[in-house]
């Protein structure tokens, strides 16, 4: 009877220990972090209203792909005035080569004609650049992630009409305690979870934080508080499962023997 006794105890030890294992395994939740991205902000040099809007929000665009038009009479008009200011600057250096080479002419007018023609030039070019620029054109290909001024709307100077998010600038950020940091190195490949996601998602780290901070900036398990923690970052092999601000849990694979030698 003692034998079956020690017997049943055991079994039920074994048994209780694995379901704390299994339970552990499960509620397990890696490391918590978040999706950000780095927004490219397409902006006129100078104010006035969106007179057109060729894209919305999430459309796909490449570089060169026109997006917005801002209106341009200021623009135009000053255009106008330096081509006719530059057209008598063109007659005053015309009448000035000719007199000089005559004789009739001094070298001092000369000298001021072909000064006034060349500021009448670069004043004209300088207004077709701001002309040009009163239309906004993708700098690089990605999603058009929020529009924040429509069509009619007043946009101050150097203020986004949009914003622009490439692929390849979406990152992930998560927190790790300062026990764990030993296990990652810059390019290491880590396991990505979120909800309703794809099985496969990893990433690579290219960011190890060389400083601790307390309380990360966002956080989502009330076990990672008042911890000192590092911040990590990594780019997605897969950018587009993920949506930015979508939360995530981190999961560090393995390391081989061999790898751990190194």
């Amino acid at each position: 009877d003692m034998i079956s006794w020690r017997k049943i105890t055991l079994l039920v030890s074994l048994a209780l220990a694995t379901a704390l294992t299994g339970c552990k395994e499960r509620r397990d939740p890696g490391f918590q972090g978040w999706v950000e991205a780095d927004m490219i902000f397409v902006s006129p040099d100078e104010s006035g209203r969106v007179t057109r809007l060729n894209v919305r929000e999430g459309d796909e665009v490449k570089p060169g792909d026109p997006l917005y038009s801002v209106d341009d009479d200021l623009q135009q008009a000053d255009l106008n005035q330096n081509k006719a200011t530059l057209a008598n600057a063109q007659q005053t250096y015309d009448r000035a080569s000719s007199l000089s080479k005559t004789g009739s002419g001094t070298q001092a007018a000369l000298d001021s004609a072909v000064s006034a023609l060349r500021v009448a030039e670069a004043r004209v070019n300088t207004s077709q650049t701001r002309l040009a620029r009163r239309s906004g054109f993708a700098p690089v290909g990605g999603t058009i992630q929020q529009i924040y001024f429509r069509e009619g709307e007043m946009v101050p100077a150097q203020r986004p009409v949009l914003s622009i998010m490439p692929p390849g600038n979406m990152k992930l950020r998560f927190f790790v305690p300062e026990a764990e940091l030993p296990k990652l190195s810059i390019g290491d490949e880590v396991k990505v979870t979120c909800d309703n996601c794809a099985g496969d998602l990893t990433a690579k780290i290219y960011f190890i934080a060389t400083s601790a901070e307390y309380t990360p900036p966002v956080i989502y398990s009330l076990d990672e508080r008042n911890k000192l923690v590092y911040l990590i970052q990594a780019r997605p092999s897969r950018p587009d499962s993920l949506r930015v601000g979508q939360p995530i849990s981190v999961f560090l694979h393995p390391r081989t023997p061999v790898a751990d030698k190194r």
